[in-house]
């Protein structure tokens, strides 16, 4: 049975794409919360979103085009502009256009490389990261990762530590050392503050991707910032001024689909290429996907007696308790 989303994650920003994948030339099309858009550039580079709908016949303004800062529906022409309204329709020009003929407009934004969407008014902020906006660390793109899963499951996952060595043997954990740490997680304002420190994997040839070359020495910290309801900002740090900040967001696509995104930023190997740590990533969360894929419920129950949960699962039992009390969970 088909789970319909809390009002509440219509009224949050969500990505959907990376700014890169927005050209000036192509309107782009995609589903958040079920929900057909169409992103598109005006030719000042700004960002608009709107339902990826032409009122006359139901067709997907993604597939058509951009003219004078207008989509152009494919299949008779009629033409929109950012305000969504039909400013033009070719088979009757001289005819005043009816004020039905527009489509729904949503808030857009952009910032730290990636397209952000919100259905209604959006109720939370989104994340402050000052390390990538002073032009000292370099950022790469990874992804973005497409799961047959909810956007919950996806971002639980990303933080859950005691998975790493069985998913992840010799990359990010080692099954010799399975322990978690203790950690306490509190909840600010939507956002779960926690951090674990742990021994560190060694660096392979293939993926020198973490600032060690040792594997007990040093200790990697990891302290991570989850704002509700899909959205890490993971800041990792071996006690000296090398870090590395890893920002996940999940586009909630529907109950059962989701894409990731993953920004990653260092102030170290600056020279090295972004294809190592692309290809890092897309080898960890291809572990990751057909683990997760296989989940039932795709969603996270939050029903706490559907699931056993240990000390060890703080951050999940956590997550659950505050997307609940945020009315943000179905």
């Amino acid at each position: 049975m088909k789970k319909s989303f809390p009002d509440k994650l219509f009224a949050c920003w969500h990505p959907v794409s990376y700014s890169n994948e927005i050209k000036k030339t192509k309107p782009f099309g995609t589903f958040l919360l079920d929900q057909p858009i169409v992103i598109w550039r005006s030719s000042n580079g700004k960002v608009h979103a709107m339902k990826d709908l032409c009122i006359h016949r139901g067709t997907a303004l993604s597939l058509g085009w951009i003219k004078n800062d207008c989509l152009v529906c494919p299949y008779h022409g009629w033409q929109y502009d950012k305000n969504g309204d039909c400013v033009l329709i070719p088979q009757s020009p001289k005819t005043n256009i009816p004020k039905k003929a527009k489509t729904p407009v949503y808030h857009c934004n952009e910032k730290f490389g990636l397209i952000w969407v919100a259905l209604k008014k959006p109720i939370y902020p989104l994340p402050e990261i000052p390390e990538f906006e002073n032009g000292k660390w370099k950022l790469v793109n990874t992804g973005p990762f497409d799961w047959k899963s909810d956007a919950s499951r996806q971002v639980e996952n990303f933080t859950d530590f005691g998975h790493f060595p069985w998913v992840h043997p010799g990359l990010l954990g080692d099954q010799k050392r399975p322990e978690v740490p203790d950690y306490k997680v509190e909840i600010k304002n939507a956002v779960l503050h926690y951090s674990v420190i742990r021994p560190e994997s060694v660096n392979t040839d293939d993926f020198p991707i973490f600032a060690n070359k040792e594997i007990m020495k040093p200790k990697r910290k990891s302290i991570y910032c989850l704002h509700l309801p899909y959205t890490i900002v993971l800041r990792l740090g071996w006690g000296g001024v090398k870090g590395m900040i890893y920002f996940f967001i999940s586009q909630p696509i529907s109950s059962n689909k989701c894409r990731g995104f993953c920004i990653v930023g260092r102030n170290y190997n600056l020279k090295e290429p972004d294809t190592i740590i692309q290809n890092f990533e897309q080898v960890i969360f291809n572990q990751d996907k057909k683990i997760i894929e296989s989940q039932r419920p795709e969603q996270v129950p939050f029903d706490f007696a559907e699931e056993l949960h240990l000390k060890f699962d703080s951050v999940a039992m956590n997550y659950r308790k505050a997307m609940i009390k945020e009315k943000l969970n179905y």
